[in-house]
């Protein structure tokens, strides 16, 4: 008696509908930016033998091709942001 009430049970029930449900989740995509390539280094050729003026100078122009490279570096690495 209890097995038949169990079948009688389970004829009744209906069968779930399948939903699909479309959930939105954020994928890391790698960054694609152009390399920046560092510039040849004005004080890279200084001599020993070579003016206290010639030196300064060099390092100077070093300095503002450090600033310009780093520049460039910081704009590749915000338009992976």
């Amino acid at each position: 008696m209890v097995l038949t009430l169990g079948l009688a049970g389970c004829s009744g029930k209906v069968e779930p509908q399948v939903q699909y449900v479309r959930v939105e989740v954020p994928v890391q995509v790698p960054c694609r930016t152009p390399e920046v390539a560092a510039p040849a280094w004005a004080a890279a050729g200084l001599r020993k033998t070579d003016s206290l003026e010639i030196k300064v100078r060099a390092l100077l122009a070093e300095r503002r091709q450090r600033i310009g490279y780093e520049r460039e570096l910081e704009a590749a690495a915000s338009s992976c942001r």
